[in-house]
């Protein structure tokens, strides 16, 4: 990859830490985002930068098959969790770690995500799986990620967030928007007493399988 296209993907996950949040779908130094650079290499927001200040030196470059790393800066400590994800996915070249309010609220209850709500729901929100309680920056924790992440684009950490991938900066960050909002209405509507209607797996299936939306993201098969 040239210096130029370097810098390109540096100013989008700038321009993605910024927009994180704005819609408060991060907040203070409590996530972090990268985004691949080859089959080797990933650009990785640096420890302790927060979300909406980034910069383009705010970033460092990690091997994800070796966890060595190089640059100015220390990578986030939660880089066991996104190499994992690049070393077992190849159709993941950006990935999102945040804690927003009402998904990290899910994550710390037994309360399930549904997906049969709405038309992003299906689409963006088919494949969740979950990740049990681990400290974060731990190997433990990016085993058990990287194990997960087979099963789903959208993993939820227990009592910790959500770390969730796409193969486009557009498409993970609508997947976090998407699963923001499910978990703000499960929980609205369960506080309100209103039950949700769930739409039909029959009809989830032919909005799946035939396009209604646009192409389905299969689970990535080794």
């Amino acid at each position: 990859m040239t210096l130029e296209k370097q810098e390109q993907l540096s100013q989008k996950l700038v321009e993605t830490g910024k927009y994180l949040l704005a819609n408060q779908l991060a907040w203070g130094t409590s996530g972090n985002i990268s985004a691949r650079l080859n089959d080797k290499q990933m650009l990785i927001t640096a420890s302790g930068t927060e979300m909406g200040s980034l910069q383009p030196n705010d970033f460092a470059f990690v091997n994800f098959e070796t966890g060595d790393w190089e640059g100015d800066r220390k990578p986030s400590k939660e880089v066991p969790m996104h190499t994992g994800i690049y070393q077992v996915r190849q159709d993941a070249n950006v990935i999102l770690h945040s804690s927003p309010f009402y998904t990290t609220l899910m994550a710390s209850s037994e309360e399930p995500i549904v997906s049969e709500l709405f038309v992003e729901t299906m689409y963006f929100l088919e494949d969740v799986a979950y990740v049990d309680y681990f400290h974060p920056g731990t190997a433990e924790l990016g085993e058990a990620v990287k194990e997960q992440a087979e099963n789903g684009h959208v993993l939820i950490l227990r009592n910790h967030g959500v770390i969730l991938f796409d193969d486009s900066f557009s498409d993970a960050v609508m997947r976090l928007e998407t699963l923001e909002m499910a978990c703000r209405m499960i929980i609205t509507a369960k506080s309100a007493g209103i039950p949700l209607t769930k739409i039909p797996d029959q009809v989830v299936r032919d909005f799946l399988e035939n396009a209604r939306y646009k192409p389905r993201k299969r689970i990535w098969q080794k």
